[in-house]
């Protein structure tokens, strides 16, 4: 009888600890995935919103996020996410598939995306309060850059 209700309060302690666990609100709170882009013909970088499950353009790119997954913030930083890219050429039918898999932003080399024009590559998980304010991130974050580019 004891070893069952050491069992039962073990079965409840961690089903407590599991709804509790930071990592797990982070996971669901997320609803897309930000993005940078290089064009490296015109050397532009674009910094763009992907929501999870829908399909964005960067050039002749296809970019689908299907999940992003972030570590807590009292760990290593670490951000993951799974993303489909295809190629779409003009004057030609159907898409060539390019990438499948998970991508991290810490280490964009570790499982890049092969092509000779785009580069693309991980900076974070987004909510849908955090996508409403992404042009005032950009340029606040774009002006850091420049202040520190200076000093």
């Amino acid at each position: 009888m004891k070893t069952t209700a050491i069992a039962a309060l073990v079965c409840v302690f961690a089903f407590l600890t599991l709804q509790s666990n930071p990592t797990w609100a982070q996971r669901a709170a997320a609803t897309g995935v930000l993005l940078r882009g290089l064009d490296k013909i015109t050397a532009r970088i674009t910094t763009f919103s992907a929501p999870l499950g829908e399909e964005v353009r960067f050039g002749t790119l296809r970019i689908r996020a299907q999940t992003c997954r972030k570590r807590p913030p009292e760990e290593t930083p670490e951000v993951a996410v799974f993303l489909e890219i295809d190629e779409e050429r003009p004057g030609e039918k159907g898409r060539l598939p390019l990438f499948s898999g998970w991508m991290f932003a810490s280490s964009p080399a570790l499982s890049a995306l092969e092509h000779p024009v785009y580069d693309v590559w991980v900076i974070d998980c987004s909510t849908a309060a955090e996508d409403s304010d992404l042009p005032d991130r950009l340029k606040s974050e774009y002006s850091d850059r420049a202040r520190d580019s200076r000093e």
